[in-house]
């Protein structure tokens, strides 16, 4: 996969998460969010037998990219 295919699919994740819940009221929070998303990324690389990722790790690693854009956008100044 192209990095620009990646960039949109993060970015694509991004405004689907902005859309359904509001911006991260605290760094904890944003934490916790981004945590809950490694979290899942580890059940799937501890059921991981081989070297490659999964679809559904590579999705995870998305969500845990778009997690991070709004955690910078969110809580930075």
């Amino acid at each position: 996969m192209e990095i620009e295919a990646i960039l949109n699919l993060i970015g694509d994740e991004y405004v689907s998460a902005r859309s359904k819940y509001s911006k991260f009221h605290s760094s904890h929070e944003g934490f916790a969010v981004i945590k809950e998303e490694v979290d899942e990324l580890w059940e799937l690389v501890k059921q991981n037998k081989g070297i490659y990722s999964s679809p559904k790790m590579q999705k995870e690693c998305i969500q845990i990219a778009a997690m991070a854009l709004a955690f910078i956008l969110d809580l930075t100044k």
